[in-house]
């Protein structure tokens, strides 16, 4: 089974933080989670993001997410894909070189990535999104097309994923069967009933 990075950090969406987490363990996959700053045992802040007829979701206080490794002393090519959560987390981790490296050596090395929502964020930042279509909450839109990068429209119906390439990508947690689905097809990993 594969050895997949998750990123995350504070106020990072909890549904899009837990959720991706407990299904990749679930088929087999180990998943280390990581946050700059903080240590194995640490935990980040979550928010729970809802769509509740607003111009824009609402937060509500999340769980406490564990950091299962620590960042600054991981090799990349240990792992075999690299997950990245969504809500307010990527808007300041998008900040730290080291995150950006990280994206890139992915990219680079053609391994599965899923990002979700404002994950995209961080893929604008590493300027990886050139001539990629990639969904994304509808706010990140912008940053997908400055970079050089397609915006996929989930048209109202955010339960929609995208893959292009090595790179999965949806609008928020509603798509998370889909997201997971075509994450789970990247990395070859066969579920039988």
């Amino acid at each position: 089974m594969a050895k997949i990075l998750q990123i995350v950090g504070d106020f990072v969406e909890d549904y899009e933080a837990m959720v991706p987490y407990q299904m990749l363990l679930m088929v087999g996959h180990h998943v280390d989670t990581v946050c700059p700053n903080k240590k194995p045992g640490q935990s980040v802040k979550t928010a729970i993001h809802d769509f509740e007829g607003d111009q824009t979701y609402t937060e509500k206080p999340g769980h406490n997410f564990k950091v299962t490794a620590d960042f600054d002393r991981l090799d990349f090519n240990d792992y075999d894909a690299l997950v990245i959560s969504g809500g307010r987390a990527p808007e300041y981790l998008r900040l730290n070189p080291r995150i950006l490296d990280c994206v890139r050596h992915f990219f680079e090395a053609n391994k599965p990535i899923a990002s979700i929502c404002h994950g995209a964020q961080i893929l604008a930042a590493a300027g990886v999104l050139k001539n990629k279509a990639c969904m994304a909450y509808p706010a990140v839109s912008p940053e997908v097309t400055a970079c050089g990068g397609k915006y996929i429209d989930h048209n109202a119906d955010v339960s929609n994923a995208h893959t292009d390439g090595n790179l999965v990508t949806a609008a928020a947690w509603p798509a998370h069967p889909q997201w997971i689905k075509q994450f789970l097809d990247l990395l070859g990993t066969k579920i039988t009933l």
